[in-house]
């Protein structure tokens, strides 16, 4: 498949502080690519050069073919941008917000008109499109925003925080807006610090710390990486932990985690079923009362902590300086 957005050694200084420090990035044409990274990791920084809003020190950025420093203004037709906040007139209707948008990129009056139309069907937004925007929830704003990066048909769409404060209903807005971008051809970079979020809606996830891609992957790639299906045995007593313990480790092979707090002891395991069906009849040959069981995947939040839990361990001499992000 053809790659949408690369880019190759990227490294970028504020004054004293690094955002980017030989930071490497492919995303797949007509897929959801997600960002991931604390704060000050260098996603926003990351989009801002790709979205040739700023210049890299060293490195070669590349969006839809096109280099992003040398052929800006090519790459700048391909793409489209919706930021952190939403940038829509609250005062003006819906319709008006994306014709006016449209007019501001150069489409004629009538054109602009058309292809507000068409973006207010293909996002719900049809029977609001005479209401003020300020009269709009939250996640039908969002989608607004989403339209107006959508008005020129963009090859790539770079979504930074597309959901940040957004109530559960309005962030599954979204996040079905999104996927229908992709599934019919763009390509969108979203950078985020919702984990569930890149876990139902990318197709491959980059974890980005210190300036740098720490890792790559598909969501489920990078969960079995950090140690597959995990058991999970939470008991009824206290002084049954030692014998618990030793119960699934007889089973699964390895010594379980164990939290005495929540009476809850965790172990790795390969065969799901096996292992749960062994789990209870060894518990139950030593009398443990069981108070809940299951084999669950690891999570994508678990992941990311992991992960970067790893990076903050390499020894100071080892580690890039610190950066954060200077423009957000």
């Amino acid at each position: 498949m053809r790659t949408a957005v690369l880019a190759e050694s990227l490294r970028k200084r504020y004054g004293d502080t690094t955002a980017l420090d030989g930071l490497d990035l492919a995303v797949r044409a007509g897929t959801v690519h997600g960002l991931l990274g604390p704060n000050g990791a260098g996603k926003s920084t990351t989009v801002r050069i790709l979205a040739t809003l700023a210049r890299p020190d060293e490195g070669r950025a590349e969006v839809d073919g096109h280099d992003a420093v040398r052929d800006a203004a090519r790459v700048r037709a391909r793409i489209g941008l919706v930021g952190q906040h939403t940038a829509v007139d609250e005062v003006l209707t819906g319709r008006r917000n994306l014709v006016m948008f449209g007019r501001l990129a150069h489409l004629t009056r009538r054109a602009a008109r058309r292809r507000a139309d068409e973006l207010l069907e293909s996002f719900g937004l049809a029977d609001a499109a005479d209401r003020p925007a300020g009269t709009y929830s939250g996640g039908m704003r969002r989608r607004l925003d989403l339209a107006a990066g959508m008005l020129l048909a963009p090859a790539v769409l770079f979504l930074d925080e597309p959901t940040t404060g957004l109530d559960p209903r309005a962030r599954a807005e979204v996040w079905r807006a999104v996927r229908g971008l992709a599934d019919g051809g763009t390509t969108v970079l979203m950078t985020t610090q919702y984990l569930e979020e890149a876990d139902r809606l990318a197709d491959e996830v980059s974890v980005i710390d210190h300036g740098r891609v720490i890792a790559s992957g598909t969501p489920d790639g990078l969960k079995a990486e950090l140690g597959g299906d995990r058991l999970d045995v939470v008991i009824a007593d206290p002084g049954d932990l030692a014998a618990a313990s030793a119960a699934v480790e007889r089973v699964t092979g390895f010594r379980p985690e164990v939290d005495e707090d929540e009476l809850r002891l965790s172990a790795p395991v390969a065969d799901r079923v096996g292992a749960l069906a062994g789990t209870l009849r060894a518990l139950d040959d030593v009398h443990v009362t069981v108070a809940d069981i299951a084999v669950r995947r690891p999570t994508l939040d678990e992941v990311f902590l992991r992960l970067t839990e790893r990076e903050q361990a390499v020894p100071a001499k080892d580690q890039p300086a610190k950066e954060k992000e200077a423009v957000r």
